[in-house]
Formats: structure tokens, C-alpha cells, sequence
């Protein structure tokens, strides 16, 4: 079988939303390339950050192709109403050259101090005694080179805290999961309501060697707030309308009072709407990290 890769060069504004567009389409999941920016640079201090980065995934050259297309076009052209979208480009790929072609765009990163981000085909190296996370998406969003999935694993770096109890809602392939586990949290809870993406992270927890430590399940905010589980340190990494959402259904409980949580997908022009409803659940939010147009926001529930 032959494939078709479909590519997009957008600003950061748009990245997120094209990657979730282009996720329903693909297979194997989305690269992200901060265009510009060999990936063995990403994480030194005083580069700027991408202007573009390019968005690309693959879906079967078969009978269905013409249909998929044409809905692509027709989802961007929507997008394009409320945004500038450029034209994707579609090319044929031969069969033995696509799972290549697909692992070409992803490339191992350090990320903060500590951590080491590598795809599962590349074998490990010295990584200057940083934690390695070897990781193969599948299906599932996030490989950790868009900045929304690095500013997460910078906050998680720093707010993990040795024995933490730990809840990644929205966990897609595992990533900040596994980086909770081996930051030192005594167990994570990471959920996720596509099948796909728990199937994802169960086989990135397992060949991590933390699966004692996490406990990947179908679930959403509901089934948490529902029970009587509550977290020392919640990480959601989703879209900003949908955090907005959950904080009209009781987001804050989820964290134990003194506990913090991580929030991302989020553009800086959205922050301080994010903020406001953060703040009607019940949680403070004290702290920013941004990338580009990309923001991190953290915030602590106060002690009751």
C-alpha cells in the first residue's frame, strides 16, 4: 500500500488546533517541527522561538483517499474562515519508505535539566545522565516536540514531588505520565476517553519500565470528580475551551487542598480567560511559562 502525507506550515497559533484536525485523519499520529530549528538545538536558552513549525501526518493512498482528502480540505477551509490556513501540501509515499518517511520528523530532544525524549527506534545514548523517556506514539497525540507538550514536562520537572499522587487528564500517548513516574510521584493516574491513546500509553508506560507506578484507563473529569480520589498535582494538556469546559464541572475538586495543578494548549491570547475560569473552580493560578505564542499555566488550590 502506498501513503499520502499531508503537510501544513502554520504559526504557533494554529499548530494545535491543525495537529488535533489532522490527528483524526492520520495514521500513526502528528509531527511537529519547529522549522528552522535543528531538534538537537531545541532545548538551549537563547534560541527564538519558531516563527513556523509544520504540522504532518499520513493517511492511506486507497480507495478512500479522494474522500479523506477532500474532508481535509473542507475542515481547513472552515478553519481558514476564523484563521489564515495555508494550502496543505499532499504527497505520495511508496510503502516501504512511509513508516521512514514518518519517523524522520522526530528526533530526540532534551528537555529542562533533567529529562531526555527519544523515539522508541533510536537507541539510547548518553543523555548526560538525564531521565530517558523512550517513547512511540502510535496514534496518540503528543511526542514532545510541540512546545505546549515541553512546557508541561518543564512544569512537571520542577512541581513533582517525591511520593506525589499524580492525575494526567487527557494523557494521549503517555508522556507526562511517564515523566511524573520518573520525576519520583509515588503513582499517576492518567486518563484518557479515546481508547486508542490509553492503548498508546500502556505500551509507552510498559516499555518505560514504570508501569507499577501508573494506572492508564478510559475516563474523564466526571469519573474523577465523581470518587473520591483526590491529587497532589493535576497536569490537563488539552485545548483552552475545553479546560474552560471542565471548570464549569468542578475541574478544581479534582486537586487536594495545598495541591497544584498544570494546564496547556493554551495561546497567550486565551490566558487570561483560562485564568478566570481556573479561578471560579477554586483554583489560584500564580505562574506562567510561555513558548512562542504557547502558555503553561500553574496554580495551586488553597488550603481549606
Amino acid at each position: 500500500m502506498n501513503w499520502i502525507e499531508v503537510s501544513l506550515s502554520v504559526d504557533g497559533e494554529a499548530a494545535e488546533a491543525v495537529a488535533e484536525l489532522l490527528q483524526r485523519y492520520g495514521h500513526q499520529g502528528v509531527s511537529i517541527e519547529h522549522e528552522g530549528i535543528p531538534p538537537d538545538k531545541l532545548d538551549e536558552d537563547e534560541l527564538p522561538p519558531p516563527k513556523y513549525l509544520t504540522v504532518r501526518a499520513y493517511f492511506p493512498a486507497d480507495d478512500r483517499a479522494e474522500e479523506t482528502r477532500a474532508r481535509l480540505d473542507s475542515a481547513l477551509g472552515y478553519m481558514n474562515m476564523m484563521y489564515p490556513m495555508p494550502k496543505p501540501v499532499y504527497t505520495q509515499v511508496a510503502d516501504e519508505d512511509w513508516a521512514e518517511a514518518w519517523k524522520a520528523h522526530y528526533h530526540p530532544i532534551p528537555i529542562g535539566k533533567k529529562l531526555f525524549i527519544r523515539p522508541r527506534w533510536i537507541a539510547l545514548a548518553d543523555t548526560n545522565e538525564r531521565l530517558d523517556i523512550s517513547l512511540d506514539p502510535g496514534m496518540a497525540f503528543g511526542t514532545g516536540t510541540h512546545p505546549t507538550t515541553q512546557l508541561c514536562l518543564e512544569a512537571l520537572e520542577d512541581l513533582t514531588l517525591p511520593g506525589a499522587q499524580v492525575l494526567d487528564l487527557g494523557c494521549g500517548s503517555g508522556i507526562l505520565a511517564i515523566a511524573a513516574a520518573k520525576l519520583g510521584a509515588g503513582h499517576v493516574l492518567a486518563l484518557d476517553n479515546d481508547p486508542i491513546a490509553v492503548e498508546a500509553t500502556q505500551e509507552n508506560i510498559e516499555q518505560n519500565g514504570v508501569a507499577e507506578k501508573i494506572t492508564a484507563q478510559l475516563g474523564s473529569l466526571e469519573s474523577v470528580v465523581g470518587s473520591a480520589r483526590r491529587f497532589d498535582l493535576a497536569v490537563v494538556n488539552i485545548l483552552a475551551r475545553i479546560i474552560i469546559q471542565m471548570c464549569d464541572e468542578h475541574l478544581g475538586q479534582v486537586v487536594r487542598p495545598g495541591g497544584k495543578a498544570i494546564f496547556s494548549g493554551i495561546i497567550l491570547d486565551q490566558a487570561d480567560d483560562v485564568e478566570t475560569a481556573l479561578r471560579k473552580t477554586g483554583l489560584e493560578p500564580y505562574a506562567r511559562r510561555l513558548q512562542g505564542d504557547w502558555v503553561v499555566i500553574e496554580s495551586r488550590r488553597p488550603n481549606e
